[in-house]
């Protein structure tokens, strides 16, 4: 009995291991297949094939992981994502919206070629950006650089530069680090001309603390 346990358990691990395998390889196999769809991507870009992707409107930079199942759909728009840039799993980015004000047809036969241009917004998210599992952006937003984006936050508005933002809908709950902080922290990555100046980060910061959003 011993001896049949031991085997059975030996088959199942087999069994288990061909099946590990086999994910591996449909995953690289299908990961090379859908590569030259995208509309451009850079060096280290990972993705789940098993995702849902407008491919030829999605523009993605250097070291990118999207993350495990994402929805990326922008029919009419487009979605950048800079460099630097990780998902958590099904994270969801919409560059568009449906338009729910056409008179005489029923909301779901309205189609693309009833929109208005105000009904499909693209999405850009910047360099240095981490957004967490199954959060949602919506159309028109840009996630700034050096952002968090809080698992489940559904973000219907632009995000500061180094703010954290989370809520339904989302708001900043506060910035990563103060100004001089973030200064040096620039110092260390960017070239001179691309960091951000003080006035503009005092600027930002000021103005969500006016809002009474953060301290």
């Amino acid at each position: 009995m011993a001896q049949t346990i031991t085997q059975i358990r030996g088959l199942l691990s087999y069994i288990g291991s061909c099946h590990l395998l086999f994910k591996r390889v449909r995953r690289y196999v299908l990961m090379h297949l859908y590569n030259p769809l995208f509309g451009a991507h850079g060096r280290n870009f990972s993705f789940d094939p098993d995702g849902e992707y407008y491919f030829e409107n999605i523009f993605v930079g250097d070291d990118v992981s999207l993350g495990s199942r994402p929805t990326l759909i922008a029919s009419r728009s487009s979605i950048h994502i800079g460099n630097k840039v990780m998902f958590g799993p099904e994270v969801t980015i919409r560059g568009g919206n449906h338009n729910t004000t056409f008179i005489g047809k029923y909301m779901i036969d309205v189609r693309d070629v009833d929109k208005r241009p105000e009904d499909d917004l693209g999405v850009v998210i910047d360099d240095d950006v981490w957004i967490g599992t199954r959060a949602i952006i919506l159309h028109g937003v840009t996630v700034g650089r050096g952002a968090i984006v809080a698992a489940g936050a559904v973000v219907t508005r632009s995000v500061p530069p180094y703010s954290v933002v989370a809520g339904v809908p989302a708001k900043v709950i506060k910035f990563r680090w103060d100004v001089d902080t973030i200064l040096r922290h620039e110092e260390t990555l960017y070239p001179i001309e691309k960091r951000f100046s003080r006035k503009y980060l005092e600027k930002i910061q000021n103005e969500q603390r006016l809002m009474g959003r953060v301290k």
